[in-house]
């Protein structure tokens, strides 16, 4: 599934594309996402003037100059083609600008979804609303952690896949990162000093900013909008590297939990 950084690229590749463009065209094409797209996409941003494109955790916003947000989930497998030659059969979304560029979005395993919000609603749609702070954002903080994980036996992987917690964070980077931080994937959330906090805070981030410049991770069916795959997976530390060495000399170990596997390193994330 792309993450953060998968969506973050995705948003910087429509950008050149979109950002203060008028949309000539606009096609939804298939009802079979994993919603049905709003019946009135097409009339509210048909002729629309893109002002802004964004993101929020894992979802990406395109705002319009008639104060309406179209909000795109990847799902699965989703992603934007740029000028394709022609249409796709998974191609959900069809937009073209006046500019004569076009845009499809095409989602084969119909995880995804759009949706279309008043802007100055957005803030209050149901999968924002009770979201915690972005991770690249300001409020993302040791002092904030501390507060959020006081008291909290859970273990430091599942509280920082909890959208309420962190906003966006998925289990690729999560393992990346507690790993950097050399925390232990176990450990329980709420007993992490201040200072070990400080040290995940500042791996998150570091995770994070490394995987948006290679373009994100292409596991399986991810590729930017101009068609490029992303490559942090070529940096993985422990991310699907069990029985492989660490560069501490211990070995990556993997286990299932929840349906996820969690790559870690007993020698370096022993607590």
């Amino acid at each position: 599934m792309p993450e953060l950084p998968e969506v973050e690229t995705t948003v910087r590749g429509l950008t050149p594309v979109l950002a203060g463009q008028r949309l000539a065209t606009v096609e939804p094409r298939r009802a079979d996402l994993r919603k049905a797209i709003p019946p009135d996409l097409r009339q509210r941003m048909q002729g629309a003037v893109v002002t802004a494109l964004g993101r929020r955790a894992k979802y990406g916003l395109v705002d319009t100059d008639r104060g309406d947000t179209m909000v795109f989930h990847l799902g699965m497998s989703g992603r934007w083609r740029v000028d394709p030659a022609e249409p796709l059969a998974h191609d959900h979304l069809l937009i073209e600008t006046e500019a004569g560029r076009r845009l499809a979005l095409n989602d084969p395993r119909r995880f995804g979804f759009l949706d279309l919000l008043r802007t100055d609603a957005v803030d209050a749609y149901p999968p924002f609303a009770a979201m915690g702070p972005e991770p690249l954002g300001p409020d993302f903080t040791a002092a904030y952690l501390l507060d959020a994980l006081a008291g909290r036996a859970a273990p430091i992987k599942a509280m920082l896949l909890d959208q309420r917690i962190v906003a966006g964070l998925g289990n690729i980077y999560v393992c990346e990162a507690l790993h950097m931080a050399r925390i232990a994937p176990s450990r329980e959330a709420g007993r992490i000093s201040l200072p070990r906090l400080e040290r995940l805070a500042e791996a998150v981030r570091a995770v994070l900013v490394s995987a948006i410049e290679a373009g994100g991770s292409t596991l399986r069916d991810f590729a930017a909008p101009d068609g490029e795959l992303g490559y942090f997976s070529k940096q993985f530390l422990v991310y699907g590297r069990e029985g492989e060495p660490c560069a501490c000399g211990g070995a990556v170990k993997r286990r299932a939990e929840s349906g996820r596997s969690t790559f870690w390193c007993p020698r370096c994330q022993r607590s």
